[in-house]
């Protein structure tokens, strides 16, 4: 029952936020706005991460469901994957590499921070 009320939460969260993508911020997905929203909630203590982790982990392990529609859709239409599909791989693959190789660069940019920040606290405190 806790994680349905939990998955319920996601889920008017995700009302919200598409309702305000709609109204105000046509460019920002709903999903993204959603996420900074829970992230925000988090953040700032007014929601504990025990009241959505069991409706979080379930979501998680549920993913695949939710991509089923969308292999559907694609093996409706043979031709494209048949005419495109290599380029399409391409495009996947390079992306992914893409978003890698920036993530990695930004923990890393992060981690160097974090410590050069510890340094100067210790410094200080010294």
């Amino acid at each position: 029952m806790r994680t349905l009320v939990q998955v319920v939460l996601f889920s008017a969260v995700w009302l919200a936020a598409n309702r305000l993508s709609s109204q105000f911020l046509p460019v920002v997905p709903a999903g993204v706005l959603g996420m900074f929203l829970v992230l925000g909630v988090l953040w700032l203590g007014w929601l504990p991460v025990e009241w959505c982790r069991d409706g979080a982990r379930w979501l998680l392990a549920e993913m695949l469901l939710f991509f089923i529609p969308a292999v559907v859709s694609v093996v409706q239409y043979p031709d494209v994957i048949i005419t495109a599909g290599l380029k399409i791989l391409l495009v996947i693959v390079i992306s992914t590499a893409i978003v890698m190789v920036v993530t990695s660069l930004v923990v890393d940019r992060c981690y160097r921070l974090e410590i050069m920040l510890k340094r100067q606290w210790r410094g200080r405190t010294a």
